[in-house]
Protein backbone atom coordinates (compact mmCIF):
# COMPACT_ATOMS: atom_id res chain seq x y z
CA UNK A 1 0.00 0.00 0.00
CA UNK A 2 1.39 3.33 -1.38
CA UNK A 3 -0.59 6.13 1.05
CA UNK A 4 2.46 8.64 0.93
CA UNK A 5 0.58 10.66 3.79
CA UNK A 6 -2.42 11.79 5.30
CA UNK A 7 -3.57 15.14 6.29
CA UNK A 8 -6.41 16.04 8.83
CA UNK A 9 -7.29 19.68 8.69
CA UNK A 10 -8.33 22.54 10.49
CA UNK A 11 -11.41 22.74 8.69
CA UNK A 12 -12.69 18.86 9.34
CA UNK A 13 -11.37 18.27 5.73
CA UNK A 14 -8.57 14.92 4.89
CA UNK A 15 -6.10 15.29 2.36
CA UNK A 16 -4.71 12.17 1.17
CA UNK A 17 -1.60 11.41 -1.19
CA UNK A 18 -0.84 7.89 -2.48
CA UNK A 19 2.56 7.61 -4.89
CA UNK A 20 2.30 5.59 -7.48
CA UNK A 21 4.87 2.66 -7.26
CA UNK A 22 2.49 -0.32 -8.54
CA UNK A 23 2.38 -1.94 -11.04
CA UNK A 24 -1.21 -2.10 -12.87
CA UNK A 25 -1.54 -5.38 -11.90
CA UNK A 26 -0.89 -4.88 -8.11
CA UNK A 27 -3.18 -1.66 -8.17
CA UNK A 28 -5.91 -3.46 -9.76
CA UNK A 29 -5.94 -5.94 -6.83
CA UNK A 30 -6.49 -3.19 -4.27
CA UNK A 31 -9.10 -1.67 -6.22
CA UNK A 32 -12.40 -2.44 -6.35
CA UNK A 33 -13.65 -1.36 -9.62
CA UNK A 34 -17.37 -0.67 -11.20
CA UNK A 35 -17.78 -2.72 -14.50
CA UNK A 36 -18.31 0.51 -16.33
CA UNK A 37 -15.33 2.07 -15.42
CA UNK A 38 -13.08 -0.94 -15.89
CA UNK A 39 -14.23 -0.57 -19.69
CA UNK A 40 -13.32 3.00 -19.67
CA UNK A 41 -10.08 1.76 -18.42
CA UNK A 42 -9.88 -1.09 -21.35
CA UNK A 43 -9.68 1.90 -23.82
CA UNK A 44 -7.01 4.52 -22.38
CA UNK A 45 -3.88 3.32 -24.44
CA UNK A 46 -1.54 5.18 -22.06
CA UNK A 47 0.06 2.65 -19.27
CA UNK A 48 0.85 5.74 -17.05
CA UNK A 49 -2.51 7.13 -17.32
CA UNK A 50 -4.30 3.53 -16.58
CA UNK A 51 -2.38 3.27 -13.46
CA UNK A 52 -2.75 6.88 -12.42
CA UNK A 53 -6.96 5.62 -13.04
CA UNK A 54 -6.25 2.76 -10.65
CA UNK A 55 -4.24 4.69 -8.10
CA UNK A 56 -7.31 6.85 -7.76
CA UNK A 57 -9.48 3.61 -7.16
CA UNK A 58 -6.98 2.04 -4.89
CA UNK A 59 -6.83 5.17 -2.74
CA UNK A 60 -10.55 5.54 -2.34
CA UNK A 61 -10.85 2.20 -1.52
CA UNK A 62 -8.51 2.81 1.03
CA UNK A 63 -10.35 5.93 2.28
CA UNK A 64 -13.79 4.48 1.88
CA UNK A 65 -13.29 0.55 2.54
CA UNK A 66 -15.94 -0.15 0.16
CA UNK A 67 -16.61 -0.15 -3.64
CA UNK A 68 -17.28 3.53 -4.31
CA UNK A 69 -19.64 4.86 -7.24
CA UNK A 70 -18.01 8.03 -9.36
CA UNK A 71 -20.13 10.36 -10.78
CA UNK A 72 -19.38 13.99 -12.85
CA UNK A 73 -20.39 16.98 -13.02
CA UNK A 74 -20.70 19.15 -16.34
CA UNK A 75 -17.24 20.60 -15.96
CA UNK A 76 -15.65 16.95 -14.93
CA UNK A 77 -15.72 17.26 -11.18
CA UNK A 78 -15.88 13.96 -9.42
CA UNK A 79 -18.73 13.51 -6.97
CA UNK A 80 -19.66 9.81 -4.93
CA UNK A 81 -23.21 8.34 -5.89
CA UNK A 82 -23.48 6.57 -2.83
CA UNK A 83 -21.97 8.77 0.00
CA UNK A 84 -22.50 12.30 0.61
CA UNK A 85 -18.85 13.13 1.49
CA UNK A 86 -17.19 16.02 -0.92
CA UNK A 87 -14.75 15.21 -2.79
CA UNK A 88 -12.04 16.59 -4.91
CA UNK A 89 -9.28 14.55 -6.93
CA UNK A 90 -6.32 15.32 -8.65
CA UNK A 91 -3.14 13.16 -9.78
CA UNK A 92 0.28 13.76 -11.61
CA UNK A 93 2.30 11.02 -13.29
CA UNK A 94 3.67 9.86 -9.47
CA UNK A 95 0.76 10.95 -7.07
CA UNK A 96 -2.64 11.33 -6.87
CA UNK A 97 -4.48 13.41 -4.55
CA UNK A 98 -7.86 13.34 -2.70
CA UNK A 99 -9.45 15.67 -0.29
CA UNK A 100 -12.56 14.87 1.43
CA UNK A 101 -14.91 16.97 3.53
CA UNK A 102 -18.23 15.42 4.95
CA UNK A 103 -20.17 18.62 4.29
CA UNK A 104 -18.26 21.36 2.46
CA UNK A 105 -17.47 21.81 -1.14
CA UNK A 106 -13.96 21.20 -1.89
CA UNK A 107 -11.34 21.66 -4.67
CA UNK A 108 -7.45 20.31 -4.98
CA UNK A 109 -4.73 20.22 -7.62
CA UNK A 110 -1.84 18.61 -8.06
CA UNK A 111 1.25 19.47 -10.52
CA UNK A 112 4.55 18.29 -10.89
CA UNK A 113 7.34 21.09 -11.20
CA UNK A 114 9.05 19.50 -14.38
CA UNK A 115 5.89 20.54 -16.52
CA UNK A 116 6.01 23.44 -19.10
CA UNK A 117 3.67 26.71 -17.69
CA UNK A 118 4.60 28.42 -20.87
CA UNK A 119 1.12 28.23 -21.73
CA UNK A 120 -0.53 28.98 -18.39
CA UNK A 121 1.25 32.25 -18.16
CA UNK A 122 -0.48 33.10 -21.32
CA UNK A 123 -3.87 31.76 -21.29
CA UNK A 124 -4.48 31.30 -17.69
CA UNK A 125 -2.68 34.93 -15.79
CA UNK A 126 -4.17 38.48 -15.60
CA UNK A 127 -1.48 41.10 -16.88
CA UNK A 128 -1.38 41.98 -13.20
CA UNK A 129 -0.55 38.67 -12.44
CA UNK A 130 1.93 38.21 -15.11
CA UNK A 131 3.60 41.44 -13.56
CA UNK A 132 3.63 39.70 -10.24
CA UNK A 133 5.78 36.51 -11.24
CA UNK A 134 9.02 36.35 -9.04
CA UNK A 135 12.36 36.45 -11.64
CA UNK A 136 13.82 33.65 -9.22
CA UNK A 137 11.59 31.43 -8.41
CA UNK A 138 9.06 31.50 -11.50
CA UNK A 139 8.74 28.38 -12.12
CA UNK A 140 7.45 27.84 -8.83
CA UNK A 141 5.46 30.82 -8.77
CA UNK A 142 3.48 29.81 -11.90
CA UNK A 143 2.78 26.21 -10.29
CA UNK A 144 1.08 27.82 -8.01
CA UNK A 145 -0.84 30.05 -9.68
CA UNK A 146 -1.94 27.23 -11.72
CA UNK A 147 -2.67 24.89 -9.20
CA UNK A 148 -4.90 27.48 -7.06
CA UNK A 149 -7.17 28.32 -10.31
CA UNK A 150 -7.78 24.62 -10.79
CA UNK A 151 -8.90 23.71 -7.46
CA UNK A 152 -10.90 27.01 -7.54
CA UNK A 153 -12.34 25.76 -10.96
CA UNK A 154 -13.07 22.60 -9.66
CA UNK A 155 -14.87 23.93 -6.68
CA UNK A 156 -17.23 25.32 -8.53
CA UNK A 157 -18.09 23.12 -11.16
CA UNK A 158 -18.98 25.71 -13.86
CA UNK A 159 -18.17 24.54 -17.16
CA UNK A 160 -17.24 27.61 -18.90
CA UNK A 161 -14.67 29.58 -16.99
CA UNK A 162 -12.05 32.28 -17.95
CA UNK A 163 -9.29 32.19 -15.70
CA UNK A 164 -7.32 34.95 -16.86
CA UNK A 165 -10.57 37.35 -15.58
CA UNK A 166 -12.99 35.35 -14.02
CA UNK A 167 -10.25 34.03 -11.32
CA UNK A 168 -8.07 36.46 -9.44
CA UNK A 169 -4.96 35.08 -7.30
CA UNK A 170 -4.11 37.88 -4.95
CA UNK A 171 -0.54 38.56 -4.69
CA UNK A 172 1.91 36.29 -2.99
CA UNK A 173 5.55 35.21 -1.98
CA UNK A 174 5.76 31.35 -3.32
CA UNK A 175 7.55 29.31 -0.81
CA UNK A 176 7.64 26.09 0.49
CA UNK A 177 4.04 26.65 1.87
CA UNK A 178 1.55 29.16 2.86
CA UNK A 179 -1.68 30.78 2.28
CA UNK A 180 -3.53 32.29 -0.62
CA UNK A 181 -6.57 34.40 -1.20
CA UNK A 182 -8.56 34.74 -4.53
CA UNK A 183 -11.24 35.76 -5.79
CA UNK A 184 -14.39 34.24 -7.77
CA UNK A 185 -16.14 36.08 -10.50
CA UNK A 186 -19.72 34.69 -11.73
CA UNK A 187 -20.69 35.58 -15.28
CA UNK A 188 -23.58 37.92 -12.77
CA UNK A 189 -20.65 39.55 -11.64
CA UNK A 190 -21.05 38.79 -8.13
CA UNK A 191 -17.69 37.82 -6.85
CA UNK A 192 -17.10 35.06 -4.12
CA UNK A 193 -13.82 35.17 -2.04
CA UNK A 194 -11.79 31.94 -1.11
CA UNK A 195 -9.03 31.04 1.20
CA UNK A 196 -6.49 29.02 0.05
CA UNK A 197 -3.41 27.00 1.50
CA UNK A 198 -0.66 25.29 -0.48
CA UNK A 199 2.80 22.98 -0.02
CA UNK A 200 5.50 21.82 -2.09
CA UNK A 201 6.46 18.60 -1.50
CA UNK A 202 8.80 16.09 -3.62
CA UNK A 203 9.32 18.47 -6.68
CA UNK A 204 5.29 18.53 -6.42
CA UNK A 205 2.89 21.23 -5.66
CA UNK A 206 -0.76 21.13 -4.19
CA UNK A 207 -3.26 23.58 -3.85
CA UNK A 208 -6.60 23.46 -1.88
CA UNK A 209 -9.54 24.92 -0.74
CA UNK A 210 -12.50 23.83 2.35
CA UNK A 211 -15.77 25.62 1.50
Amino acid sequence: MALFFSKKLESGATISVWEIVESEKELLSLSSIPSDELEELSLIKSSDRRREKLAVRALLNQLFGEKVYLGHHDNGRPFLQNSLTEISISHTKRFVAIITHPEESVGIDIESLDRDFTAVEKKALSEEEIDDLSDKNRQLHLAIYWCAKEAIYKRMSISEVDFSNQIEIKRFTPRDNGDIKATFIKSDGEEIEFDLEYMVFENHVMVWLVG
